[in-house]
């Protein structure tokens, strides 16, 4: 069964960094989103005291194409990027089966447009629940209700409820996780 770590709890309002997650999942090691957090150390120092290397990272998932959720994916080297539509290796773009695509046993994207029309959420089952890493929502207290940045918010609002549904725990893309309740 998987394990989630969240390595970076990210923030937004006048300075801006995502939640960024490590997802441990047999030979799987997923980073979620190191966008930009300004000390690299808050990201690399985590894996370090969990024992993780950066070239050890298999993947990299992307929940959407913002600059605060993708400027440190260098630090990853040898990993496979993930986002909503494709999978990335050096310098091959290479497919994958959209929404319900595995990265690893336990950890599967799902397409959950809102945020931006390109977003896709990663659920994990772990040992203590099912994860979603997602950008439907930006903190912990589920704000902002209405995202001013949102294409549509009746799809964000879809979005949200099948996560609702599934999930136990969210990590919002700028904060610290929340219970669903569910």
């Amino acid at each position: 069964m998987a394990t989630v770590h969240l390595l970076h709890a990210g923030y937004a309002g006048d300075r801006v960094a995502s939640s960024v997650v490590l997802v441990l999942d047999g030979a799987a090691r997923i980073v979620v989103d190191p966008g930009m957090v300004a000390r690299r150390s808050l990201i690399l120092d985590p894996l370090a005291e969990l024992g993780i290397a950066p070239a050890s990272i298999s993947h990299v998932f992307l929940s959407h194409h913002h600059p605060d959720h993708t400027i440190n994916v260098a630090l990853f080297p040898e990993a496979e990027v993930v986002d909503f539509w494709a999978r990335y290796v050096g310098d091959e773009w290479l497919d994958h089966d959209g929404d319900g695509y595995h990265l690893s046993p336990m950890a599967q994207l799902w397409l959950t447009p809102g945020h931006t029309e390109e977003d896709a959420s990663l659920m994990v089952e772990a040992v203590d629940g099912t994860y979603a890493m997602t950008h439907a929502w930006w903190r912990a207290d589920r704000s902002p209700a209405l995202d001013p940045f949102a294409p549509d918010q009746a799809i964000l609002e879809a979005s949200r409820a099948r996560i609702l549904a599934a999930a136990d725990i969210v990590i919002p893309g700028h904060g610290e996780p929340f219970r669903t309740g569910r």
